[in-house]
C-alpha cells in the first residue's frame, strides 16, 4: 500500500507497506515513511515514484492491473474543502 497523508506543521507524508495485515498492531512505523517534506510536488514526485516501484515489482510476480497516478487534484480537494468550505 502506498499512501499520501497530511500532517501537522503543514507537512506532506508518502507512506509505504507490504503486508500490512500481518503486523500485530495496523499503524504505520517510522520506516515506512519514503518521503516527509513541505513541498507538494515533491510529495506527488515521491508518492508516484514509489508507485511505480511497486508496480514494476508485481509486474515481474505476474499482475497485469494498472493503477493512475496521485494526482495534485485529489490533494487539494479535501484541503480545499477543510478550510474553505467548498
Amino acid at each position: 500500500m502506498v499512501w499520501i497523508e497530511r500532517r501537522p506543521g503543514a507537512l506532506w507524508a508518502v507512506g509505504r507497506t507490504v503486508n500490512q495485515h500481518l503486523r500485530a498492531a495496523p499503524e504505520p512505523h517510522a520506516e515506512d515513511y519514503v518521503f516527509v517534506g513541505h513541498e507538494l510536488e515533491d510529495c506527488l514526485e515521491a508518492a508516484n515514484a514509489t508507485l511505480e516501484d511497486d508496480c514494476v515489482v508485481s509486474e515481474g510476480d505476474g499482475w497485469g492491473g494498472k493503477l493512475k497516478p496521485f494526482r495534485r487534484e485529489e490533494l487539494l480537494a479535501p484541503l480545499e474543502k477543510l478550510f474553505f468550505g467548498r
